[in-house]
């Protein structure tokens, strides 16, 4: 219990885990203090040409049409060519993409567009986006999908990319953010995913280690993973 614990201690990029943060603070204090529909409108209603294009292309990489070519380009790094970064790429994603949709399929939270069906004339949406979207809004599986696999990634960094873990951080709430510019989701759904899929990812990349006999990080130096 000891070693897992110490792994969970170390199971994580600073860069990355100190801004998520900041984030899980910042994201409560919202939630307590404002409202469900400020909190949507201020994101959805604030809106140009440029970003109605721009936030279809960001939240797809939330999608696990956007998730697995990245893990799948991992590849072409010799170091993630065998079988401990292929268990860890698909343990760290597919766990929290698994258990969003259950708690997405237990709960079946509205969606913005079934929240405020009597009146969904003011909400921002571009018909080019696809249909509407009414049900399992809670969490966001875009959410739960980006964050896991940034932290997933900015834990195999080496440590002179280590930093790369913050433009990490900022591209996963880029994702998060663009779902509620979607209306697709409120922040509260966001919120949940981001927490789910950072937390399970690295909960999941600690037990790895700890039942782990070799290192697959990228490149060499990893501090991180220097006890495998």
């Amino acid at each position: 219990m000891q070693k897992l614990i110490h792994r969970l201690r170390t199971s994580f990029n600073p860069w990355f885990i100190y801004p998520f943060l900041v984030w899980m603070v910042v994201g409560f204090l919202l939630l307590m203090a404002v409202s469900r529909d400020l909190l949507f409108s201020t994101v959805n209603l604030h809106h140009n040409a440029f970003f109605d294009v721009f936030m279809p292309i960001a939240s797809a990489f939330g999608e696990g049409w956007g998730v697995v070519p990245i893990l799948v380009g991992m590849l072409v790094f010799r170091a993630c060519r065998n079988w401990w970064y292929l268990l860890a790429a698909a343990v760290c994603n597919g766990v929290p993409a698994l258990l969003g949709q259950a708690v997405k399929g237990i709960i079946n939270a509205p969606r913005p567009f079934e929240y405020y069906k009597a009146d969904p004339s003011w909400i921002h949406f571009n018909t080019l986006w696809g249909e509407h979207l009414y049900h399992n809004s809670f969490p966001s599986g875009h959410a739960t999908g980006i964050f896991s696999l940034c932290v997933f990634i900015s834990m195999i960094l080496p440590k002179k990319w280590e930093k790369f873990g913050l433009v990490l951080f900022f591209f996963a709430l880029l994702v998060a953010y663009s779902r509620m510019y979607l209306a697709a989701h409120f922040f509260a759904d966001v919120f949940a995913g981001s927490m789910l899929g950072t937390i399970t990812a690295i909960f999941c990349f600690a037990l790895i280690r700890h039942f782990g006999k070799r290192s697959f990080v990228i490149g060499t130096g990893n501090h991180l993973h220097s006890d495998f």
